[in-house]
């Protein structure tokens, strides 16, 4: 008989390690299988997870055992969501962080794990100066249930073009006006 996991306020999130990279690599293979994200699975995901701009990363942990994972970037010239907002609120992309690879293992989830990352993400940038945005498949229901859930604002859609045969439509979303940074 399978229990419901009761919602959990002790979630602790931590900076990432090098060492988090394997169970993170395993909860995200999880991930991949139960929900199809990312869309295209890495060649080496454990360089997926730290590559790109990386600004800082994060996990939590359920029972001493990596649940989920956040990280931040600088936005790059390809990115929707720092485009649309700064369009919006007439700043420079550069004054943009974006939220990414954001995961939480299915058998963790229902715990608040998913809130406590963005949390987490979000006040890191702030501290930086920074304004935390994201996009998500426009596919992928249940993240767009999260950050409308938590407050984040949808900015519009947009195109992404993940290779030149591959374009998919992207949401793009900014944090809860509460998360803008000092100014």
């Amino acid at each position: 008989m399978s229990r419901t996991p009761a919602l959990r306020s002790d979630t602790p999130v931590r900076p990432r390690r090098a060492p988090d990279l394997p169970a993170c690599v395993e909860a995200l293979a999880q991930v991949h299988k139960a929900d199809g994200y990312p869309t295209n699975w890495p060649a080496h995901p454990a360089d997926w997870l730290a590559g790109g701009s990386l600004i800082g990363a994060w996990v939590a942990e359920l029972d001493g055992r990596v649940a989920g994972h956040v990280a931040l970037c600088r936005s790059g010239a390809d990115d929707v969501a720092p485009a649309l907002w700064s369009e919006r609120e007439g700043v420079g992309a550069e004054e943009t962080a974006v939220v990414s690879r954001l995961f939480v293992a299915p058998g963790a989830r229902g715990h608040g794990i998913g809130a406590r990352l963005l949390a987490r993400v979000v006040a890191e940038a702030g501290e930086r100066g920074l304004y935390p945005v994201l996009d998500v498949v426009a596919s992928d229901t249940s993240a767009t249930a999260l950050y409308e859930r938590t407050g984040w604002q949808f900015l519009g859609t947009g195109e992404q073009h993940w290779s030149p045969r591959q374009t998919v439509t992207v949401r793009c979303y900014a944090a809860p006006e509460s998360a803008a940074p000092p100014s």
